[in-house]
């Protein structure tokens, strides 16, 4: 199975808000996107983790 489980990390409050999965085959840097962190109340980049 090349489907990987990553959590992502907002880049301000470095809280783990939220999971998901990629294709590690298609996709080998580290995953990006603009998502709503709870803590922070707004829009923030989140980043793949570890």
């Amino acid at each position: 199975m090349s489907s990987q489980k990553v959590t992502l990390v907002c880049t301000e409050c470095l809280s783990r808000n939220y999971s998901t999965t990629k294709n590690k085959l298609n996709h080998t840097e580290r995953l990006e996107m603009k998502k709503f962190c709870k803590r922070c109340g707004k829009h923030t980049l989140h980043k793949e983790t570890k």
